[in-house]
């Protein structure tokens, strides 16, 4: 029995009994056969979630290039590795082979060698979804830089405040990016960006636009020439199981943005293993994730959980909707894409528009269907079944997060029968756990409570970069010896799981995880407001929107309201980025609090969401009078 890939129920079960009762000879068998190392581990696992500590295949040697790129080239050297699908559809697609990309990763590893970069050194990475991306992700991984990626849809601001976080010495960027049909000057976000840095020596900078732009002496320096004199051989750099492989920000309930920070060895081996079991992926399939490099799902499931299986993964860099809402239907139907993972805002973007855009296209090629981000709705579900699988290819709705690393519980084609918004089981190595508010697990099926993980796992983040006590508090202090999700979950009758959404102040809009607080303190800079909250509220195409209530202050409450609105926006998508702004603004003349002076959020979610049938006794609160009056002039 191959533990690697899973083809039926049965086994699925087998599986999971074995990666439970022995997790470190489950994990061992898996990275030995099927990964390539400079030296073997001394120990598989040692762990203390009271610190936390975890440490996979400690004392082993690699690189994870070798295993993305280099040991496929004795067999799939002419093999498609990237496939790049330009937002203009006029442009034929440009065809990545693993060769090709060993070639290009190392010129890429060599100039950011030549400009001064060594293991361990953090690089920032703010570009579009264009190969250059996925291409300096892995040349950082080649020599042991850390990669730190910054989505291209972040203001100048939030790109400061990671870059600094983390000491960054390099950027690299793009004149420009497209998106749809408008064009975006990201060389001008970063330049003010930089304004704020004082440790970034060098910012490469990639023609893509051929926008005009501003070069700072010293500092800017035009990518192209240096990687056309870089030379095509660059040896990996051998970095230990533990070395950090990269650090993501994931917006935090309170305070700034965390760095999760990746080791190299467990992440490795999971988010290889997980692609491979949740996509069911062969040889030949040709996959496509429609998400950005930006985020974790991009670093996981379009770089490096593909690559390590010698898969073709497909990089899109435009939109759905452009040039009309037949886009991803049509490069399904181009590329005869094999599974198609995308996220459920896109889903319900797409199923307002008219069938036509669907049915107009051949898409007999496709095998599986995923969903990342939030939890797919029923209709939405239903929709993406009938009418892009025509109940043919399986929906995987798989939860994870940025922290795990990989996908945690998801159906496994094929193998794990599906239900409408259930995310079904957990992978293999997997342990979850639901917890009641007093610490105690909860047993047993057709239960809810709040969604632990019992044991670790290898993609696990390990910190958060310069703030390991930070890491503790977030994670592992609300239940002794369990990571804390964040989430709810409900396991039905057969023991299967399903999201019911954060339980803390993260708001999940179009599949991205938004902080409340960076926001309110964004808000709350405006000269006019006095307090402000967020919350969320249900949203037809986003899964969820922001609404906020905002006080203000004597000297704003003679201003002209809808400017203010278009005021506050604006000064959320300087501070944050256009993905944080409110979809409603409620000037309120005071938010509900109790008597210690906490805002209950509580109430104000469920007048934003148009369900005040039971707001539980508000007569404890300081000012009761408030919430009549926010009621009444609800949005």
């Amino acid at each position: 029995m191959s533990n690697y890939h899973i083809k039926h129920l049965e086994e699925y079960w087998q599986v999971y009994r074995k990666s439970v009762r022995n997790p470190e000879s489950f994990w061992e068998e898996i990275a030995e056969e099927h990964f390539l190392w400079r030296k073997k581990w001394d120990n598989v696992l040692s762990w203390d979630f009271s610190k936390p500590e975890v440490k996979w295949f400690e004392g082993a040697k690699l690189n994870i290039t070798e295993n993305c790129i280099d040991r496929h080239l004795a067999t799939r050297a002419d093999k498609t590795a990237i496939l790049f699908e330009h937002n203009d559809p006029s442009k034929e697609a440009e065809h990545i082979s693993y060769k090709e990309l060993h070639r290009r990763v190392c010129k890429m590893a060599n100039v950011l060698k030549a400009k001064g970069i060594n293991k361990g050194d953090r690089v920032c990475i703010y570009l579009p979804m264009i190969p250059e991306l996925a291409i300096t992700v892995l040349a950082c991984a080649r020599i042991g830089a850390v990669h730190s990626v910054v989505f291209a849809g972040f203001s100048a601001t939030a790109l400061a405040t990671r870059i600094n976080d983390c000491d960054c010495k390099m950027i690299i960027c793009s004149d420009g990016s497209y998106r749809g049909k408008k064009t975006i000057d990201l060389k001008h976000i970063v330049d003010e960006a930089l304004t704020k840095c004082e440790g970034i020596d060098t910012s490469l900078v990639v023609k893509h636009t051929g926008a005009e732009v501003t070069m700072q002496e010293g500092r800017d320096e035009w990518l192209a020439p240096l990687y056309e004199e870089a030379s095509e051989t660059c040896k990996a750099t051998i970095v230990d199981a533990e070395d950090p492989l990269f650090i993501l920000y994931t917006s935090g309930s309170t305070g700034k943005p965390k760095g999760m920070v990746h080791t190299t060895a467990g992440y490795m081996v999971y988010t290889a293993y997980s692609f491979k079991n949740v996509f069911q992926y062969r040889e030949d399939d040709i996959y496509w994730c429609t998400a950005d490099i930006g985020w974790i799902t991009g670093h996981s499931y379009i770089v490096y959980g593909p690559l390590a299986n010698g898969a073709t993964t497909v990089m899109f860099e435009g939109v759905p909707s452009y040039p009309d809402f037949g886009r991803f239907w049509e490069i399904v139907e181009k590329h005869k894409i094999t599974q198609f993972y995308t996220a459920p805002t896109a889903i319900r973007a797409l199923a307002k528009e008219n069938l036509d855009f669907v049915e107009s296209h051949d898409l007999s090629s496709l095998k599986v269907l995923g969903t990342v981000g939030e939890p797919i709705n029923e209709e939405a579900w239903h929709w993406y079944n009938d009418n892009v699988g025509k109940k043919n290819s399986p929906i995987v709705d798989t939860w994870w997060q940025t922290e795990t690393g990989g996908i945690m519980i998801s159906p496994i084609p094929y193998s794990t029968p599906t239900i409408p918004t259930f995310a079904t089981l957990p992978l293999p190595g997997i342990q979850p756990a639901l917890m009641d508010e007093n610490g105690k697990e909860i047993k047993g099926n057709q239960v809810e409570g709040r969604l632990c993980i019992k044991f670790p796992w290898p993609s696990m983040a390990r910190s958060i970069y310069g703030n390991h006590n930070r890491y503790r508090d977030t994670y592992f202090s609300a239940y002794k010896d369990m990571y804390f999700t964040g989430d709810g979950a409900r396991r039905d009758a057969v023991g299967y799981y399903r999201i019911t959404g954060r339980v803390d102040d993260v708001i999940i809009v179009s599949g991205h995880n938004l902080g409340t607080a960076p926001i309110e303190d964004a808000i709350n800079e405006h000269p006019a407001v006095a307090e402000s909250a967020i919350v969320g509220f249900p949203h037809d195409i986003k899964g969820n929107a922001l609404y906020g209530y905002i006080t203000l202050k004597e000297s704003g409450e003679n201003r002209n309201q809808d400017n203010l609105r278009k005021e506050i926006n604006q000064l959320i998508t300087d501070r944050i980025g256009p993905i944080a702004k409110l979809d409603k603004i409620q000037f309120t003349a005071g938010l509900p609090k109790t008597r210690s002076g906490k805002i209950m959020r509580r109430i104000l979610r469920k007048i934003a969401s148009k369900d005040t049938s039971n707001l539980g006794d508000t007569s404890t609160l300081l000012n009761p009078e408030v919430v009549e009056q926010i009621m009444e002039e609800a949005l």
